[in-house]
């Protein structure tokens, strides 16, 4: 099951620096995780300091 970015990012960009396959990018006002891409590994949601990524 891939992660989603909830509207708490503040677009630091921890979790894309986290994402082992760069799943993550920069979208309009908050990073985005490519479903298809993403590994469910949960190294982003590990290093989010505003919790914003969550299981879908």
């Amino acid at each position: 099951m891939a992660y989603f970015i909830t509207d708490n990012c503040i677009s630091c960009g921890c979790c894309a620096d986290a994402c082992p396959v760069s799943a993550i990018s920069e979208g309009d006002g908050k990073y985005v995780i490519d479903a298809d891409a993403c590994l469910s590994c949960g190294s982003c949601a590990s290093t989010c300091p505003n919790e914003a990524i969550v299981e879908q």
